[in-house]
């Protein structure tokens, strides 16, 4: 694909400050990184409505989701998987700016994309968790009856199976979703999250 050389960023007046400011709280990115079948979309569910409840402003970012939409003409070669990830690192990165909280739940496989997503962000703006699960078990949940279809050799390269699945190097957090029950790794995340001052809501204070 060609690149234009003639391209200029048009900035606006509104800052990501003043949007953060306007919502009463920071915004950053909770990317969950695991094997299908580990828990990362149910875990994501539930960490959004608790945040809701909190009164932060959130949107999450589902593997599945996307390629229905921004990601629906990538397959999952390993080049398609970079160009997906890339895309939602993207898209994660325009809602940090418009003062959200982002929870994107992607198997995101290799840890350099991972890495890239992290170097667009500031650094305390993404919070890498690792959904922590065997391939053994997530088989045994096999939710969406795709281990099985990868068994049987409907599905290539699939991540645990055929194709690697890289954990990552020094992740904010590791989720265990095969010791702990859904609320104990939802407990997990909002105690970092408090720890890190991420669940303060203030309006109509002094600017972030």
């Amino acid at each position: 694909m060609e690149k234009s050389n003639h391209l200029t960023w048009h900035k606006g007046h509104i800052t990501k400050k003043v949007r953060q400011h306007q919502k009463g709280h920071k915004s950053y990115v909770l990317w969950f990184t695991g094997l299908s079948g580990s828990g990362k979309s149910t875990l994501s569910v539930e960490v959004e409505k608790q945040l809701v409840d909190r009164g932060i402003h959130c949107y999450r970012l589902d593997g599945d989701n996307c390629r229905h939409g921004l990601n629906k003409n990538l397959g999952f070669s390993p080049s398609d998987r970079k160009e997906s990830i890339r895309r939602m690192g993207e898209v994660a990165k325009l809602f940090v700016d418009a003062g959200l909280v982002v929870l994107a739940a992607f198997i995101s496989p290799y840890q350099s994309d991972r890495n890239a997503i992290r170097e667009l962000l500031n650094p305390d703006e993404f919070i890498e968790i690792y959904v922590k699960c065997s391939v053994d078990t997530c088989e045994k949940r096999d939710p969406k009856g795709l281990y099985q279809k990868a068994r049987q050799g409907e599905i290539k390269q699939f991540t645990g199976i055929d194709a690697p699945y890289e954990p990552p190097a020094a992740p904010e957090l590791v989720i265990d979703t095969e010791a702990d029950s859904l609320e104990a790794c939802t407990n997990q995340i909002l105690n970092l999250l408090e720890e890190k001052k991420l669940l303060k809501v203030e309006k109509n204070e002094e600017k972030i």
